[in-house]
């Protein structure tokens, strides 16, 4: 990374003010969880391309890494993917150059195959950082206007696009007040956070703190994630700070932004203790909510819905134009009047022969998985027969 970071200004201009895809949220995520030795080197490479114009000034961005697979080859996917779940993967460019970037992107990576390229790495492969067999990316908004120019551009080239459904990503469009927001809640919803508010927040019961200083930041990233990992344990699930990556990663990454003035980290103290922790990132007039924590004992003083509702409030107050909730079809987004936007995991496969026989297998695969969870199912000694359900 420490070539790139060179530009890492230049970078984050061109993010727009979206944190998942500024610089330090990519270098962070590639210290955590990029390769850790020699070995992994070798199967697990940086691969950032970047776009110059005629005065040499960088216009535009993909923010990739390459990763060997025996089934998929080399496949390039978005830094920050993987249980970081960084989302709205996409190019980063400077206005009015989408067709000319998106353009030379595929031009270089139409020219960057190999048929030589299908043996194993460490097996004598060729380990030029251009070669790629799959570009795999996730959680692709249909309205990514630089990134479907590139997927255009590839399948002209006669690359084979193949996408499927994805998780929808949900954000509330925020009015001007937050009386106009509460009016856009269903009138159960509504009464329901003003007799919340009324009851704890009006007689102090309730109170935010956010962190301002650094100093504050580790003890709340101490309690968000007590209160986040409490509460998964409680439903018998290991909760996403289980990982140590993970957990270190967004140390790392929090008090970046809190010094860049992007960090939201909010604690709703209630009756003197701490109740329900949000976690969010600031930027392009938009709050990401990204992740929550919730004291399993207190739900039923309702916690979480509360300081959701005082974060929003928080949002409208200071002028933010959105609120996003980010990838999920948890039932709780609508509520709050979130809004959906459609989403796909997108896999564009070179045209070379090695390339396009793994894509086969592994369609060959998607195609018996959704067979068998549709109840055909092949019993012993390879006979048909329906199985009421079937896990796979």
């Amino acid at each position: 990374m420490s070539e790139v970071a060179a530009y890492a200004d230049v970078w984050d201009r061109l993010a727009a003010g979206m944190p998942m895809h500024t610089f330090p949220w990519c270098a962070s995520w590639w210290r955590h969880y990029g390769p850790s030795d020699a070995t992994a080197a070798r199967q697990l490479q940086l691969h950032v391309l970047a776009v110059f114009d005629e005065s040499d000034r960088l216009v535009g961005v993909a923010p990739w890494y390459r990763q060997w697979t025996p089934t998929a080859g080399w496949a390039l996917r978005s830094l920050g993917d993987g249980e970081v779940c960084s989302d709205y993967p996409t190019l980063l460019l400077q206005p009015g150059r989408e067709e000319a970037v998106a353009a030379a992107m595929a031009e270089y990576l139409h020219g960057a195959h190999g048929e030589s390229s299908g043996t194993q790495a460490g097996e004598g492969h060729d380990l030029r950082n251009e070669h790629w067999d799959l570009i795999d990316l996730e959680c692709v908004v249909d309205d990514d206007g630089p990134l479907e120019r590139l997927i255009v551009e590839l399948a002209r080239l006669g690359h084979t696009v193949h996408r499927r459904p994805g998780p929808n990503v949900w954000r509330i469009p925020l009015p001007e007040t937050w009386d106009d927001y509460l009016k856009m809640l269903s009138k159960d919803h509504r009464k329901r956070i003003r007799r919340l508010m009324r009851g704890t927040v009006d007689p102090g019961r309730a109170v935010i703190e956010r962190v301002k200083r650094v100093e504050q930041l580790p003890p709340a990233m101490d309690t968000l994630i007590d209160l986040h990992q409490r509460r998964w344990r409680g439903a018998g699930k290991p909760g996403c700070f289980a990982s140590t990556r993970y957990e270190a990663f967004h140390r790392e990454l929090a008090a970046h932004l809190l010094r860049a003035g992007h960090l939201n980290l909010s604690i709703l103290h209630l009756d003197g203790t701490p109740a329900a922790a949000q976690y969010a990132y600031t930027g392009g007039g938009i709050v990401y909510s990204y992740q929550a924590g919730v004291d399993p004992e207190r739900r039923d003083d309702e916690p979480g819905r509360l300081a959701q509702a005082m974060v929003i409030r928080w949002a409208i107050e200071h002028g933010y134009r959105g609120f996003d909730l980010l990838r999920g079809d948890e039932p709780y987004k609508p509520h709050w009047r979130a809004e959906p936007t459609a989403s796909h995991h997108v896999r564009i496969v070179a045209p070379q022969s090695i390339a396009q026989w793994r894509h086969r297998i592994w369609l060959a695969g998607r195609s018996a998985k959704h067979w068998s969870r549709g109840g055909l199912a092949l019993l012993p000694g390879g006979r048909e027969g329906v199985r009421g359900d079937t896990a796979t």
